[in-house]
């Protein structure tokens, strides 16, 4: 069973159970959480952030919305659908590409920032706001 340590940023501007939404959608896309997987209690993450009890179970609400996780009276919640792709994960050829890319970046003295933007820049340039499925 894998688990996901949730990390909040306040300084952020995006509202704190968005945060939670985020990253596990983004682990659910990275295959980091598998269907059958627990996420932490509300207990837990409060005693990892020092965040409302409230905000995790929103959040959690809100992923069980999307159809991404079920709660189980007694048990826990737990993932019932991935978003993971074969392309985005560890070992797959664009990811390293992605790899290489981001060391020829820390290479040239961009930093943690710099390459955000860079990367917000390009994604944005290319993508917009389409989803694969759309046009």
């Amino acid at each position: 069973m894998r688990v996901i340590e949730y990390r909040i940023d306040r300084r952020a501007g995006v509202a704190t159970y968005l945060q939670i939404v985020q990253q596990t959608k983004q682990a659910l896309r990275l295959g980091l959480l598998q269907p059958g997987d627990r996420l932490p209690t509300a207990k837990e993450v409060v005693a990892a952030t020092a965040i409302n009890p409230n905000t995790v179970l929103k959040a959690y609400r809100e992923l069980e919305r999307e159809g991404l996780v079920e709660p189980r009276p007694g048990l826990g919640t737990f993932v019932r659908r991935s978003l993971a792709r074969p392309e985005s994960a560890a070992g797959s050829p664009l990811r390293a590409e992605l790899e290489t890319w981001m060391d020829r970046a820390r290479e040239a003295g961009l930093d943690r920032e710099d390459v955000a933007a860079l990367f917000a820049s390009v994604l944005d340039e290319r993508l917009g706001d389409a989803s694969p499925t759309a046009n």
